[in-house]
This record gives C-alpha cells, sequence and structure tokens, in this order.
C-alpha cells in the first residue's frame, strides 16, 4: 500500500474509501492519510510491527516496488482533499531513507492544498543516514515532526533500537529533535505507554529540558 489510513492497530488501503475521502469520519477513521514511502530502516527495533506483526495480503506494508516520487503524485491525484486534516509520511521503513522523495512529494502537497499539515514520523536518525544536516530542508514543507524517542537513556534505547549506527544514535537524534526546533513548528518526541511510569517521567525530564513535547502513544 503506498496510500493509507489506520483503525484499531489495522491498515486500511486508501482504494477502498469514496474519491472524496467523505466516508473516512462516517466508517470511524481520522480524516488523514498515511503515505507509505519505504521498507528500508537503519534500526531493527525489537517492538517493530515488521517482526511483531502478522499482516494479511490485504493490509501489509511492505513494499513490492519502493514507489517514486511521480507515483505517490499520481495516486494523491486520484482523491479530493477537502475532508483531510493531515497527511502523514510514515510507513513501514524510515521516510528518512529516502528524503528526497519524501521532500518532492511534501512540495507538491504544499502547493496543491497549502492549508493541509504534513508530519513526518521518523526515528530521528536522518542525519547519521546523510552524514550532514537534514533538519534545514524540512523548512515550509513539514509542520510536524515526530521522533521515536523509545528510552531515556543511550543505553536502553541501543538495546531497544539496534540502530546500525550503534549506541552513538541516541544523542544523535537529540540533537536532531533540537536542531528541527528552528525548522519545523511543532516537534514531537513519542515514547509507549508500555514502558513504565517511572521511565516516562525519564523521557518527560529529558523533553522539558530541551523545550520539546512528548507524546505517550499506545502500544500496538
Amino acid at each position: 500500500m503506498i496510500l493509507y489510513t489506520v483503525k484499531n492497530g489495522e491498515y486500511y488501503n486508501i482504494d477502498n474509501f469514496n474519491k472524496d475521502l467523505s466516508d473516512l469520519k462516517e466508517k470511524g477513521f481520522s480524516n488523514k492519510i498515511y503515505i507509505n514511502i519505504t521498507n528500508q530502516c537503519p534500526c531493527a527495533c525489537t517492538f517493530c510491527l515488521r517482526s511483531t506483526k502478522e499482516m494479511t495480503e490485504h493490509n501489509s506494508l511492505w513494499l513490492k516496488k519502493e514507489p517514486t516520487a511521480q507515483e505517490i503524485i499520481t495516486e494523491l491525484k486520484k482523491y479530493q482533499w477537502n475532508h483531510l486534516d493531515e497527511i502523514i509520511f510514515c510507513g513501514f521503513g524510515e521516510p528518512t531513507m529516502r528524503l528526497d522523495t519524501v521532500l518532492e512529494v511534501a512540495v507538491y502537497c504544499k502547493k496543491e492544498h497549502p492549508s493541509i499539515p504534513i508530519r513526518m514520523n521518523t526515528n530521528g536518525l536522518g542525519n547519521l543516514i546523510h552524514g550532514k544536516s537534514i533538519s534545514a530542508m524540512l523548512e515550509g514543507v513539514i509542520e510536524t515532526i515526530s521522533i521515536s524517542l523509545n528510552a531515556s537513556n543511550k543505553e536502553k534505547y541501543y538495546a531497544l533500537t539496534r540502530s546500525k549506527f550503534g549506541i552513538a544514535s541516541y544523542d544523535a537524534m537529540l540533537e536532531f529533535a533540537v536542531e528541527c526546533k528552528e525548522y519545523v513548528p511543532n516537534v514531537v518526541l513519542s515514547v509507549v505507554d508500555c514502558i513504565g511510569e517511572e521511565e516516562i517521567k525519564a523521557c518527560q525530564k529529558i523533553c522539558d529540558e530541551r523545550g520539546l513535547t512528548l507524546r505517550v502513544r499506545p502500544f500496538e
């Protein structure tokens, strides 16, 4: 699936909805479209849906072929956007692995529908992936960036994510989050609710110290 929406932890192809997407709310979905960019990821998280969630053919996010920017735009053109509240770059892999594609599609979305906010869900390792700071490239096209904090220290983080960049990934992720504050209006760090109250408090402290927002999300 290139374009999908989510309900109760299940993934639904946007092709199953009306072309004007007016039936999203009617069927109990939020008015949000997720764009599946890539299967690639520099992490092998112990909790990742790639290894913990069994998916059937009809709701699998695994891409048999990664779409080009033009293919994604072609899919987006099939729909009317009057009912949409948000566009989210997400999917089964890490969006910044294909940053040029994300930016090309995001620029198209902003040009055609400037009032609809764009979010990117990321592991925050884009600087390490590209070997340079990428935060300034997001200015003007991404309104919200949601970064997976995962843990309150680098040892726990590395044990969970098994990032190919090693234990230095944690500090790089936090540095990226702080950098993004200059270019992206909303910078959010997220953790899952199953990590426990004390760990959530420790993560909140990390965010407070850096002027960042913490979002505690349910574990699927």
